[in-house]
Formats: C-alpha cells, sequence, structure tokens
C-alpha cells in the first residue's frame, strides 16, 4: 500500500464518522411538570392547596387609617392624633383521622400617637382540632358590643385559653379556661372560666356570655339580642358583673358594674350604613355614680375591600369633671 491509498483510505473513513454523527438528531431534556396552585373549596371561599400536600391555606388582611379627635383620644396637649393598625391573617386547614385539624395566626403592629409607640405582636395564635381550640385568642366575650364605639363594659378579652364549642345549624354552645396571669400576677391563682351559648332563630338572634375570675372571686353574665327590622338590624344588650376582676378591670379601661344598651343598623343604601347606639352604666368604674353615653357611627363602602367610617360619641360621668366627646375618621383596605 503506497501512502496515497493510505492517505485515501483515511479520509474515507473520517467521512463516514461525520456522516454518521451528524445524522444523530440532538435531544432536549423535557421540562418537569409544573404543580399549579389549586383551588380549595372545601372550607370556604379564598382557600388554595399547598403544592405537594392536602392543606389548605388562605391568606388575607388588613391596613386601617384613624385620625381621631376628642376628649378620649387625647391629652391636654393635642387636639388630634393619628394611628395605622395592620394585620396579616394565615389559616391553615386539613382533614385527617381525628377531624378538622386548623391553625391560625394574626399578626398585628400599630404605629401613631393613640398607641404610643410602635408595637407588633402575635395578637391571635391557636390550633383547632374539630370543636377544640388552643392558644392565644379573643374570648367571645370580646363579641359583646353594639355597633359603634361606646361599648366599656368589657375591658379585657385576649388570653392563652383552650375551649371547646359545640355548634350545630343555628345553635351553638362552648366554654373556655383562660390564662389570667397577666392580669393577675399578685395571686397564687391564675385561672378563668367563661361560658357561651348562642341560637339564631329566623331574623332574631341571641347570645349569653357568662364568666368568672378565680382569684378576684367575682364574675357575672351578659347578653346581646339582635332582630332584623325593617331596612335595618336592632340591637339590644345587657350584662352584669359582680366585681372587679380581669375581665371587667378598670386599671385597664372604663367599666362599670351593670350596663344595658341599644342600637340600630339602619341601611340606608347597599353601601350605606347608619348607626345611632346609646347606652347606660350603673356603679361606673365600680363607683358611686352612674354614666351614659351616646354615639352615631356612619359606614360606606367605597369598592370591594374599601371601607371609610367615621364616628362621634358622647359620655357623660358622675365621675368625670367634665362630658366628653370624641370621635374618628377611619379608611380601611381589607383582603
Amino acid at each position: 500500500m503506497n501512502i496515497k491509498s493510505l492517505l485515501l483510505g483515511s479520509a474515507a473513513a473520517l467521512a463516514a464518522v461525520s456522516g454518521a454523527q451528524a445524522a444523530d438528531a440532538i435531544v432536549a431534556v423535557e421540562p418537569e411538570p409544573m404543580d399549579y396552585v389549586r383551588v380549595c373549596d372545601a372550607f370556604g371561599t379564598g382557600y388554595f392547596y399547598i403544592p405537594g400536600t392536602e392543606t389548605c391555606l388562605k391568606i388575607g388582611g388588613e391596613v386601617r387609617a384613624t385620625v381621631r379627635f376628642g376628649d378620649k383620644y387625647n391629652d391636654s396637649d393635642h387636639d388630634w392624633n393619628t394611628d395605622i393598625r395592620a394585620r396579616v391573617t394565615v389559616d391553615a386547614k386539613n382533614d385527617s383521622e381525628v377531624g378538622t385539624i386548623g391553625s391560625y395566626i394574626r399578626l398585628q403592629a400599630n404605629t401613631g400617637n393613640f398607641s404610643d409607640s410602635n408595637t407588633f405582636s402575635a395578637d391571635q395564635a391557636y390550633i383547632t382540632v374539630g370543636g377544640f381550640k388552643v392558644g392565644k385568642v379573643l374570648n367571645w366575650i370580646d363579641d359583646f358590643a353594639l355597633p359603634g364605639e361606646s361599648d366599656y363594659f368589657f375591658t379585657t378579652t385576649n388570653f392563652n385559653s383552650a375551649s371547646y364549642t359545640y355548634a350545630a345549624d343555628a345553635f351553638s354552645v362552648g366554654v373556655s379556661v383562660d390564662d389570667l396571669s397577666d392580669y393577675n400576677a399578685d395571686y397564687d391563682s391564675e385561672v378563668g372560666v367563661t361560658a357561651m351559648a348562642s341560637g339564631a332563630f329566623g331574623p332574631v338572634a341571641a347570645v349569653v356570655y357568662g364568666f368568672y375570675d378565680f382569684n378576684a372571686e367575682e364574675g357575672g353574665v351578659a347578653g346581646v339580642l339582635s332582630a332584623d327590622v325593617g331596612p335595618g338590624t336592632f340591637y339590644f344588650d345587657a350584662a352584669y358583673s359582680s366585681g372587679e376582676n380581669a375581665y371587667t378591670d378598670p386599671n385597664e379601661g372604663y367599666t362599670a358594674e351593670w350596663t344595658v344598651g341599644a342600637a340600630y343598623a339602619f341601611k340606608a343604601t347597599d353601601k350605606l350604613t347608619i348607626t345611632p347606639n346609646a347606652n347606660y352604666y350603673g356603679d361606673f368604674m365600680f363607683g358611686d355614680g352612674d354614666a351614659w353615653s351616646a354615639d352615631l357611627l356612619v359606614e360606606y363602602q367605597l369598592a370591594a375591600g374599601l371601607k371609610v367610617s367615621s364616628d362621634l360619641e358622647y359620655l357623660n360621668a358622675d365621675d368625670l369633671d367634665d362630658d366628653q366627646w370624641s370621635g374618628f375618621v377611619r379608611l380601611t383596605r381589607s383582603f
């Protein structure tokens, strides 16, 4: 074999190899399938599945901007002040062999003159299993109030608690054991108990609360009745406390031995609600004098999730040197 033949053979071999490689197709790597967020309708609107799990999650919140004026919200150096409140809520639920398991977190921040400082806290954080609930909660008695701002009876309603609630279609009943350590640190026993029963009967609804502070050995009862009347809803409330206790502590705000009140939420339009209310207080601040208050709350729904409201309030008490006039204008964005 001469040199010419060797070169021609090598060139032919290289051409054959190159042709074979060029004929091979380029295979692209297939992308992983995406796990899109799925809507969860098992627990109401707004929930979605956490990808890769069967847990449903709902995220919400609120930003509230308020301008306050008058005697209740100011000192002698200021005629008015402002405050901002921000909330973020996270609600998670899933079905299990022991029933529905849930967890709820509400983070809250306040800033402004009325709050007196910038604060940030876990306002609520609790676990639910069926009707059982344990964690930091707003007690049922926090719902004891007429629409408006002149309710003074309960002064503290946020506790570390363990509770059970039984709920049917139109009836519910529950009992809660509350840790009162923050309010009765000087006592050996630091426990309180609250109970609730509510029912709805067509256009009428009623709820009754009971509470007892074992440290103070004082307790009481309270109730709210509401009924759809004409173009609005009528409310009547009444409450009694046997003495100063963690739930009605005069050191935490205005309270009384007993109170009665009424309000009417007039639905002027689909977006506008006007609510006058009035309350009377016996043995105001557990003293010898009485008091009465009234306010007018106006709320207008500007758009979905956006509401403007204003309130004008009056308080007349035997134990106060002067009558008090106060109010606010507020813009609330919720989602």
